[in-house]
């Protein structure tokens, strides 16, 4: 299987305004082709989206930028 193509989205602005990102993130993820993954970009780690997304076979490796922000790279479960 070959690697994904990742596509990033960087939610900080969103919660800097105040917005919830989650629909954002939803159809983003939604949009996915199969062999594209993720990259989110977020002020904290992203727990609870992490749950949601492995209970829909995704993987999520988070990792802590230089920066202090999160960047979690979400596959599916079978890439």
């Amino acid at each position: 299987m070959s690697k994904p193509a990742y596509r990033a989205l960087d939610v900080r602005p969103l919660f800097e305004r105040g917005d919830e990102p989650f629909a954002v993130i939803r159809k983003f993820v939604d949009a996915l082709r199969a062999n594209e993954g993720l990259v989110l970009i977020t002020l904290f780690l992203p727990s609870p989206l992490i749950e949601i997304l492995q209970n829909e076979g995704f993987k999520a490796r988070p990792e802590r930028r230089s920066d202090g922000s999160w960047q979690t790279c979400f596959t599916h479960g079978n890439q």
